[in-house]
């Protein structure tokens, strides 16, 4: 599977031929850069590995300078791995958002926006004890029972309780590629892509 690391612009939206209006995302895809090629011989496995956004100098260790100088390409700020790339890749090429075209299906995979610690009603869609119960008070969003008694004298594993919300990888699949703007490297995908305003994103086809 073939793919380019980008970065997520923002949303809009954009009428269709028939006059549907669609949301869409517009990501900045590109250009990324041949840093490194994994080889069966020598690491196990074959993949191509990429480089995307420049990085200052100053903020670049040395063993990482080592690596981008074997590639002779300036130091990035995001690294990924591609395996199965439908193309033959050498130190240094560059590949744009041309590698993709309009009309094509894309996963996109992202980290999701941190929410902090949250409860039961927003985190696991709860709806809450209400105001039905008599005399009950304080407890309008709580999540109720999570057990038994003495038996089983414990709480299962997987109970849907509060805690950390968001901040979690995740993959969107099959999103239509609505345009391509290569001068500008855009790439705008119909539908939401995790992540906030310029998060980094794996874009693969």
């Amino acid at each position: 599977m073939s793919g380019l690391i980008g970065k997520k612009i923002g949303m809009t939206s954009l009428f269709e031929s028939n006059g549907k209006n669609i949301p869409c995302t517009v990501l900045e895809v590109g250009p990324c850069v041949v840093t490194q090629v994994r080889t069966n011989k020598i690491d196990g496995y074959e993949a191509i590995q990429l480089g995307f956004d420049e990085k200052p100098e100053k903020k670049v260790s040395k063993s990482d300078k080592g690596h981008f100088s074997k590639a002779n390409v300036k130091s990035k700020n995001k690294l990924f791995e591609f395996r199965n790339f439908d193309q033959e890749l050498n130190l240094g090429d560059t590949i744009t958002v041309e590698h993709f075209q309009e009309g094509d299906f894309v996963d996109i995979s992202g980290t999701s926006k941190g929410k902090g610690f949250q409860g039961v009603v927003k985190r696991h869609g709860f709806a809450g004890v209400g105001q039905s119960t008599h005399g009950q008070h304080n407890r309008l969003r709580a999540p109720g029972s999570i057990g038994a008694a003495s038996y089983p004298a414990r709480v299962f594993k997987g109970m849907r309780m509060a805690g950390q919300m968001g901040n979690s990888k995740v993959k969107v699949l099959n999103l239509r590629v609505i345009k391509v703007v290569p001068e500008k490297n855009l790439l705008i995908v119909r539908g939401c892509v995790p992540g906030h305003k310029n998060a980094y994103v794996i874009v693969q086809k």
